[in-house]
């Protein structure tokens, strides 16, 4: 597959790097084109370090790897407001929450991937790859960790199953929890992480081992 990436951070090389090795083409797209050349050249795998709105052309799926609050300005410097993005995953793992709290900064009712969907119209969003930090996806698959489930919903059947291939590609597991209205509780679960890492805590020993 062709993977357009948009942004240039942790999460946007460690996937970009995990994509690249299982044989995806890989275009990378951030508000700053030095700061795309310098993470093409890190990932290697012929990673191409484009504009925004070029590395979107011709995918077959987007990774929507900006900050919560830097969403707007990325989608519509790419046109997505004008449908470019019309039929093609779009996956959204943002995050927007207080810093070191985890309290969804959001109105109550919405999600931030219903958010991205209104300003992506068309687009097959799916909540994805939210919840791990990103050095989870920076080692092959088989390298003897155990292989972690990703929870994602959206409303699109097809993008779904996109967003799962990938998600194999990068060692997981794909765990669809139901259309995009389940987003908000999966926001919620990122945030509830997030606090307890934050106040010191193990989030894996608050999740009863059943």
């Amino acid at each position: 597959m062709r993977i357009g990436i948009l942004g240039t951070g942790t999460l946007a090389a460690a996937l970009g790097e995990g994509w690249a090795r299982a044989g995806h083409e890989v275009a990378i797209g951030g508000r700053s084109q030095v700061k795309a050349e310098r993470l093409a050249e890190r990932l290697r795998h012929e990673v191409l370090a484009v504009p925004p709105r070029e590395a979107v052309t011709g995918c077959d799926a987007v990774l929507l790897a900006v900050s919560w609050d830097g969403v707007e300005d990325m989608l519509g410097s790419v046109g997505a407001a004008d449908g470019a993005l019309a039929g093609m995953p779009l996956m959204d793992p943002t995050n927007a929450v207080t810093h070191g709290v985890g309290a969804l900064l959001i109105e109550p009712g919405e999600s931030m991937a219903q958010r991205i969907a209104g300003l992506a119209p068309g687009a097959g969003v799916v909540k994805a790859f939210h919840l791990f930090p990103a050095d989870q996806w920076t080692r092959p698959p088989g390298d003897g960790r155990s292989r972690v489930a990703v929870a994602m919903c959206g409303d699109d059947a097809a993008a779904l199953r996109v967003v799962g291939e990938l998600i194999r590609d990068v060692g997981g597991v794909p765990a669809t929890m139901g259309t995009l209205d389940r987003a908000r509780q999966l926001e919620e679960v990122a945030g509830f992480v997030i606090g307890l890492a934050f106040a010191g805590f193990d989030p894996s020993s608050a999740v009863p081992d059943l």
